[in-house]
């Protein structure tokens, strides 16, 4: 289903596979497909995916208007714990990139090179996450209320925030480098994460006071070669 639901709002869905071999393809057509024949033993029901297709785009349209969010789309399409006849036709339609996702990845590894570099920056930005969100190891154990969800949104406000902070800051140390005459390689610069956390401190007292960073309205930068920069 995500499959179809990214793809119609016009975008991709590249998740990582991690039982390649187990996965299963959908064709749409009988035919021989030869070494792939147990590959694609699933089949696409088109007929569902033309009957609701005026379904599809409504719901894409309130989605990408903003008139309803994704994560209410998905539960909507859900009754009782069964997912609804939308929700199978889409689920159908989605399965036709899921097969070409899959092929890609197991043949191209450029591809696959990709969704490993996108993994680890979302396995650092979850990493953060995680020391923002310090509270019992960074996990909710409360039953679901609500606008639960109004909590993982704020830790996202956060997470931006320093985010944005650390970008700031690492252009600035670039900047600092590059005028001082060090070679910098752009494919280190590439290299480089926008979610480093060793200098962030969540434990103390929080202050919401602007400092007063003078006219440039930048911190000094620290010097590397200071006895006690690490602390």
């Amino acid at each position: 289903m995500v499959f179809g639901l990214v793809h119609l709002l016009g975008m991709q869905y590249r998740p990582a596979l991690a039982d390649l071999p187990d996965q299963k393809g959908w064709r749409i057509q009988d035919a021989d497909y030869g070494p792939l024949a147990r590959f694609a033993r699933g089949k696409i029901d088109l007929a569902k995916v033309k009957r609701h297709w005026d379904d599809f785009l409504r719901v894409v349209v309130s989605i990408y208007t903003g008139r309803i969010r994704a994560y209410d789309v998905m539960r909507m399409l859900q009754r009782d714990g069964n997912p609804t006849p939308l929700r199978d036709a889409i689920a159908a339609y989605g399965r036709i990139f899921k097969t070409l996702h899959i092929l890609t990845y197991a043949v191209e590894e450029p591809y696959r090179r990709d969704i490993k570099g996108i993994r680890n920056l979302q396995e650092s930005r979850h990493a953060l996450a995680g020391k923002i969100f310090h509270g019992r190891k960074g996990e909710v154990y409360q039953h679901y209320y609500k606008g639960m969800e109004d909590q993982l949104g704020a830790l996202g406000l956060v997470l931006n925030c320093v985010t944005l902070w650390n970008t700031f800051y690492i252009d600035q140390a670039l900047a600092r480098l590059r005028a001082a005459g060090n070679p910098v390689a752009e494919e280190d610069v590439a290299r480089l994460s926008p979610f480093g956390r060793q200098h962030i401190n969540v434990i103390g007292t929080y202050t919401f006071a602007l400092p007063d960073l003078g006219p440039a309205g930048v911190r000094e930068l620290r010097d590397p070669d200071e006895p006690d920069w690490d602390d």
